[in-house]
């Protein structure tokens, strides 16, 4: 099949049809910052497009509302469909619902489970999840090389919400790159969900300090969690030079942080690269067009050093 986003197609999307798309978009949560990124992105390239119309609908990290949102989808007759996923386990069920209807779906952003067996008319569209951890373990590791800490490495984790593919997969690669560098003899001391949220983190956060065990550094499955980290070190006197925080967007408030020399590392995330994929590939499915079942957008390393050139990118 051919790239249905490359330049030329990605043009021919604009300049070659004068038919009207109407889209179904159901978002994991209006509240997340990352999906807020997204629903923007979706709709700027919807604006580019021309002649597409979203109804988007926020499922609130429930399961049962989206798929109440997908069915009444079908029942309106859009022409597509575009979801992020609140449960990734949901999605067999989904697939099967838009699939009977013959009306054509893309997943943004969080894999589906049945990701394998997405028949013709369905594609996803995110980035490759350890992609992320592996780019933030490494670089953190080498922040814990140079403060003599590799060795002996104190570690806590903040993962996101375990219905996500995600929060596992981010987690599982972030130790497999401290397992595999100098950082090997670190040790997880502790590692809890706190639902991709800032208010979470920070109380997590909290806990772990007032426990009293030494932080070295700490993993947060993405910027939010890492901003709630840094308040609760701060409002507990940490010297920041001595903890190693790293996250996962490259959102303006992670990248914020990075400029007051709290946050050390981030992973850019490109929402405006996965929004616009999304409705490419709605687009052409719903005009029968074939398009790439997968398609990941790379993930990129941000640090103090080239953090410039990110700003504004999400």
């Amino acid at each position: 099949m051919k790239l249905f986003f490359a330049a030329a197609a990605a043009a021919s999307l604009i300049a070659g049809h004068a038919r009207a798309e109407n889209i179904g978009v159901s978002m994991q949560s209006f509240d997340n910052n990352f999906q807020t990124l997204l629903r923007l992105g979706l709709e700027a390239r919807a604006a580019e497009i021309g002649g597409v119309t979203l109804q988007v609908e926020d499922a609130q990290g429930d399961v049962a509302r989206q798929l109440n949102q997908v069915n009444n989808f079908i029942a309106t007759g859009v022409d597509a469909i575009v979801l992020t996923l609140a449960d990734t386990s949901s999605a067999p069920a989904i697939t099967a619902a838009a699939e009977g209807a013959g009306i054509p779906l893309v997943y943004l952003n969080l894999e589906p489970a049945n990701l394998a067996q997405l028949p013709d008319s369905q594609a996803y569209v995110g980035s490759r999840e350890t992609d992320s951890g592996r780019l933030g373990g490494e670089a953190a590791c080498k922040l814990l090389s140079a403060a003599g800490k590799a060795g002996d490495a104190q570690v806590y984790i903040l993962m996101g919400d375990l219905v996500h593919d995600a929060a596992r997969a981010r987690t599982a690669a972030v130790k497999e790159a401290l397992a595999a560098g100098d950082c090997s003899g670190a040790s997880v001391v502790d590692e809890q969900p706190a639902g991709w949220a800032r208010n979470m983190a920070l109380d997590l956060t909290t806990n772990w300090i007032t426990a009293g065990q030494p932080i070295d550094a700490i993993f947060a499955n993405n910027d939010e969690m890492a901003i709630g980290a840094i308040q609760a070190l701060k409002s507990a006197g940490a010297d920041m030079d001595d903890v190693v925080v790293v996250g996962i967007d490259a959102t303006q408030d992670g990248l914020a942080a990075m400029g007051a020399g709290d946050l050390d590392v981030t992973v850019f995330q490109n929402a405006t690269g996965q929004a616009g994929s999304a409705i490419d590939a709605a687009v052409a499915l719903a005009r029968g067009e074939q398009v790439e079942q997968q398609v990941m957008v790379p993930f990129e390393l941000v640090t103090p050093e080239n953090m410039a050139s990110y700003a504004q990118r999400n």
